[in-house]
């Protein structure tokens, strides 16, 4: 999609809909999203105890792309940290000091940016 923000990459680590809402709306100006989900329960707005994935979601999540990663293992955090490397954007709704305890926090990431 052409837009605005073309040529612009977004790391997504958010669920529910803060987070999702706000790089919703960068997609739709074409920035490219990468949504990062929990292995097995994924985003859990996807169901939000109905069952199924809502409409809701999709509406918060249209025109990403999404990959399954456990941030707790130091497979998912390699994996994570490659694609933050080459992102313009990494954006969170955790709760202040995941990211830093994932080791995955701005700082880390910063580093591994200027290290190139």
């Amino acid at each position: 999609m052409n837009g605005a923000l073309a040529g612009i990459r977004i790391v997504e680590a958010a669920s529910y809909v803060t987070g999702p809402f706000a790089s919703q709306l960068l997609a739709d100006m074409g920035a490219e999203v990468v949504k990062i989900e929990e292995p097995k329960r994924g985003d859990p707005f996807r169901g939000w105890d109905l069952g199924g994935d809502q409409p809701n979601f999709w509406a918060y999540n249209r025109g990403k792309k999404g990959i399954t990663l456990n941030l707790q293992t130091p497979e998912g955090k390699e994996i994570f940290l490659a694609l933050a490397k080459n992102a313009d954007v990494v954006l969170d709704n955790y709760r202040p000091g995941v990211m830093k305890k994932l080791g995955i926090d701005y700082d880390t990431v910063s580093n591994i940016r200027t290290r190139e």
